[in-house]
C-alpha cells in the first residue's frame, strides 16, 4: 500500500445512486489519515474500503450540505465506540457550527476520545505539522465553502556525484545534512532543492480565486465536476464546476494528477467527464473517480541532471 494515497469512499452528488455513494474522501499521507467530506454511508465505505477509525487523525468538512456531512454523526461515534487512541480534530466552516455541533451530539453515546474542533474563519493556515501544513482557502458555493490543501515541507536531494567529486561518502553525509556544512563543502554544493508533494481537495464552488490557489502546482487534484460542459449555466446557477472548468483549472495549475468526482445523477457515461477534461487541455494524469477507487499521490518528478 502507497505510504501516500486517496482512498476514495463515495462519489455522488446530491443524490446517491445504485453504484455511487454520497461523498467520502480519505487522504493517506504517511502515517497520518484526513478524512474529507463525510456524507451519508461514510461509516460503511470505509468498512468496506480498509480503512479503520484508528487512521483518522482529521476531518475536514467543506460546507454543510448533506451529502457532505451527514456521515459525521457515524464516524464520530465510531471514533468514539473504537476508542481511537490518538486526538483526532475535526475543520469545518465556522458559521456552520451550529450543524456541526447537531451532527457530533445526534444521539447518546459515550465520549472516549479528545475531538478537538478548529473551526475556520477565513483563508489561511490550519494547521502546521513536520509532514504538512494545511491551510484553507475560501470557494463559491450558496453556503459558505472551504476547500483544503496540504504541502509537505521542502526538502533537499542529495546529488551522488558531486559527493563523491568532494569525498563525502558514508556516514559524512549525514553529519553535512545536520550540520549544513563538512570541511569547507556547503550543503548547498551537493544538493538540490526538493520541492515538498502538495495535495489539494476542491469540492461544490463555481470558478473563483480560491480555486486557483488551491489547485497551484499540485501533485494530486481532487475536484467536483458535478456537471458537463453543455450544462455550464445550470452549474454555475448552482454552485459547481463542470467537467471542462475542471480540466482548465488543472491545466492552468500545472497540476501532476487530476481525480475527478462528485457527479450529478443525470449522467450515466463517466468517460465523457474525462473526454471534456482533455479537451479542455489537459495532459496530466486523470482518474474518473467510481466508489472505492484508491489513487496514489504521484511519484516525485526525477531530479534534472547537474550541470
Amino acid at each position: 500500500m502507497s505510504a501516500r494515497e486517496l482512498v476514495v469512499l463515495g462519489t455522488a452528488s446530491q443524490v446517491p445512486t445504485r453504484r455511487r455513494n454520497h461523498n467520502g474522501y480519505v487522504l493517506r499521507w504517511d502515517g497520518e489519515g484526513i478524512l474529507f467530506d463525510p456524507g451519508e454511508g461514510t461509516q460503511r465505505q470505509m468498512l468496506r474500503a480498509g480503512v479503520a477509525a484508528h487512521d483518522l487523525n482529521r476531518i475536514c468538512v467543506t460546507h454543510f450540505h448533506g451529502d457532505h456531512s451527514l456521515g459525521l454523526a457515524g464516524v464520530i461515534q465510531r471514533i468514539n465506540l473504537d476508542r481511537v487512541p490518538h486526538p483526532v480534530t475535526a475543520h469545518y466552516p465556522a458559521s456552520g457550527g451550529r450543524f456541526f455541533e447537531r451532527l457530533r451530539y445526534a444521539t447518546a453515546y459515550r465520549e472516549t476520545v479528545d475531538l478537538g474542533q478548529l473551526p475556520v474563519e477565513r483563508d489561511g493556515v490550519l494547521a502546521e505539522t513536520p509532514a504538512y501544513t494545511l491551510e484553507a482557502r475560501k470557494l463559491s458555493h450558496p453556503v459558505e465553502s472551504y476547500g483544503y490543501r496540504l504541502t509537505e515541507p521542502d526538502g533537499r536531494r542529495m546529488l551522488p556525484e558531486a559527493l563523491a567529486a568532494h569525498g563525502i561518502a558514508g556516514p559524512d553525509v549525514g553529519r553535512l545534512q545536520r550540520e549544513g556544512s563538512l570541511r569547507g563543502v556547503a550543503l548547498e554544493k551537493v544538493s538540490e532543492v526538493r520541492h515538498g508533494q502538495r495535495f489539494a481537495f476542491v469540492m461544490d464552488t463555481r470558478l473563483c480565486d480560491g480555486v486557483d490557489a488551491l489547485a497551484e502546482g499540485c501533485d494530486l487534484l481532487v475536484i467536483e465536476s458535478t456537471f458537463l460542459d453543455e450544462d455550464e449555466q445550470l452549474a454555475t446557477e448552482h454552485g459547481h464546476l463542470t467537467a471542462g472548468q475542471a480540466g482548465r483549472v488543472a491545466r492552468d495549475a500545472g497540476v501532476r494528477h487530476l481525480v475527478l468526482t462528485h457527479f450529478s445523477q443525470r449522467y450515466s457515461e463517466p468517460e465523457e467527464f474525462a473526454r471534456q477534461a482533455r479537451a479542455a487541455g489537459y495532459e496530466g494524469g486523470l482518474t474518473v473517480a467510481d466508489d472505492l477507487t484508491r489513487v496514489p499521490v504521484p511519484k516525485r518528478a526525477a531530479a534534472p541532471a547537474p550541470g
